[in-house]
């Protein structure tokens, strides 16, 4: 999104229109963000073809092609939606947090944080930081940034995350020291102030278009909404000054274009290639394939609150029919790996040891039948608004007819479908991009959770929840997060067939991005460690 008197041939530059929403990981702005991919060079750091021994060196201008939105772009890092808001907004801002690749929370502009013996009382301490004006970052800074973030008469990302703060209560102890005051114990805060869109902006900032100010790796140059935006090295940068001069954001929409223009040396970087390029491109030498292993949940999602699916016999039954295998290699071209009907494979509190589900059709059809659920007839909701969605759907259904379902295939429309399916319809297509367990379960898993789309509400299951953000010592708390886990893989709602890998492509020259730790994480869009060779 960014020019440098770069303007993209007509073969890049044709039809940008696909939006890449952060949320579309989970699908809308609402069931989760899907994150963009760990940002740490496109090949491996050090690779003997290059000759430079895997040594950083300063200089030159990245040219970064994402898919973007019009010319309702912005700069505003409480808004930031769309994957070129967020690495926009990474570049030029910080958060208190950020999540490893784990996805526990991880230090950044907090140097610390510590609570009191009843998990209501966070005291954080800052790090010494500086914003673009040479002014520091402070507590008051922090304050008015998650008072802003929670202002009632704005739809801010980061708002539902905010919520366990009181912000009336919470006040500055010194310039660099916060005392968060929560409303309910709360063990797993830090985890708040790595939350998506969490990013501290100077007291009293507004402009954030013409002239934005952070404490990020980047300062601002210039941005053109829907084009491009430019720039420049932060050499005061707290965690050590970039390697590049400049940083450019390209605006090329479909994911051919962002191909053609790394192919043909117009872009160094482009962000959420498909499989089917990756395949193709893969050592063959001309670019570098990055994969992020476990960056999107992918999943059909049953409401346990109405029929068919209100008998845990029949969800069973359909966690029993998928063939997971066939699932990733069909709807995901084998991009991904199999998923055992939890969320956050590989992420911390992940309950790894339970048994892989496998399919078994003979065990389905028996608990169908005494479900009273033979010769079962469901319509199943999916939409072309996320990749692979339409695929899954055609191959569970015909896995489901081998079962005695009939699955009947309804197309939802790409605007409206993550609002249409969270109340509507019996099964749907979902995904989710990365985010900790602890917050997938606070916003789609609790009987308040506003974006619940398997209506999974049980009151022993949100007095888990209580008890684990209650429970100071780690180990204890895993062991309640574990327990939650096994009662949703027995009985949960969220069919979970997948973790699809996301694929970024980079020039053979450029160093420093790291593959393996999924999207959404701190290593995500990591310009300020990536440099050209």
């Amino acid at each position: 999104m960014t020019s440098h008197d770069v303007s993209l041939d007509a073969s890049c530059s044709a039809g940008l229109r696909r939006r890449g929403f952060l949320a579309a990981a989970s699908g809308a702005a609402g069931l989760g963000a899907l994150a963009l991919a760990g940002c740490s060079g496109a090949g491996p750091a050090g690779d003997p073809a290059s000759g430079d021994g895997g040594k950083p060196k300063r200089g030159g201008r990245l040219r970064a092609a994402f898919a973007g939105g019009g010319a309702s772009e912005t700069l505003d890092p409480h808004l930031a939606n769309l994957f070129a808001d967020v690495a926009r907004a990474k570049a030029l801002f910080d958060k208190l947090a950020d999540y490893g690749p784990d996805l526990s929370a991880r230090p950044r502009l907090a140097a610390a944080w510590e609570p009191d013996a009843g998990l209501v009382r966070w005291k954080v301490t800052l790090r010494e930081a500086v914003f673009h004006n040479g002014e520091p970052v402070t507590a008051r800074d922090v304050l008015h940034s998650y008072r802003r973030i929670t202002d009632p008469e704005r739809a801010f990302r980061a708002k539902a995350s905010l919520e366990p703060v009181d912000l009336g209560a919470s006040k500055a102890l010194d310039a660099r020291t916060i005392e968060f005051v929560l409303k309910r114990p709360t063990a797993e805060f830090p985890n708040v102030l790595a939350a998506f869109g969490a990013y501290i902006v100077p007291e009293g900032e507004q402009d954030f278009d013409t002239a934005p100010v952070g404490s990020g790796p980047f300062r601002f140059v210039s941005f053109a909404p829907g084009k491009s935006a430019v720039l420049r090295r932060n050499e005061d940068y707290w965690d050590g000054a970039p390697y590049l001069d400049e940083l450019e954001f390209v605006v090329a929409n479909e994911e051919s274009a962002r191909v053609n223009a790394l192919l043909g040396g117009q872009v160094e970087y482009a962000h959420e290639l498909n499989p089917t390029t990756a395949r193709a491109h893969e050592g063959r030498g001309q670019i570098e394939i990055v994969r992020l292993r476990d960056s999107s949940m992918q999943s059909f999602a049953m409401k346990t609150d109405r029929k068919p699916f209100d008998d845990k016999r029949v969800r069973e039954a359909f966690f029993l029919i998928a063939d997971r295998q066939e699932l990733v290699d069909g709807a995901l071209s084998g991009a991904g790996r199999i998923g055992n009907d939890l969320f956050g494979r590989g992420y911390e509190y992940y309950a790894d040891g339970l048994p892989q589900r496998e399919q078994d059709l003979g065990r389905a059809k028996a608990l169908l039948k005494r479900a009273g659920a033979e010769n079962l007839k469901v319509v199943l909701d999916t939409s072309p608004v996320a990749a692979g969605f339409t695929e899954a759907a055609a191959i569970f259904r015909d896995q489901a007819a081998r079962a005695g379902v009939t699955v009947e295939i309804r197309s939802g429309s790409k605007d409206s479908y993550w609002k249409d399916i969270l109340d509507s319809g019996t099964i749907c297509s979902y995904r989710s991009g990365a985010m900790p367990i602890e917050a997938h379960i606070s916003q789609r898993l609790l009987t308040g959770s506003t974006t619940n789309a398997t209506k999974w509400r049980h009151e022993d299951f949100d007095a888990l929840y209580q008890q684990a953000q209650s429970t100071r010592d780690k180990e204890e708390r895993a062991a309640v997060f574990e327990r939650m886990q096994r009662r949703l893989y027995a009985e949960g709602g969220f069919l979970v067939w997948g973790f699809a890998d996301w694929i970024l492509g980079t020039a053979r020259g450029v160093r420093g991005v790291e593959a393996g730790a999924p999207a959404n994480s701190l290593d995500w869009a990591r310009f300020d460690k990536v440099w050209l060779a």
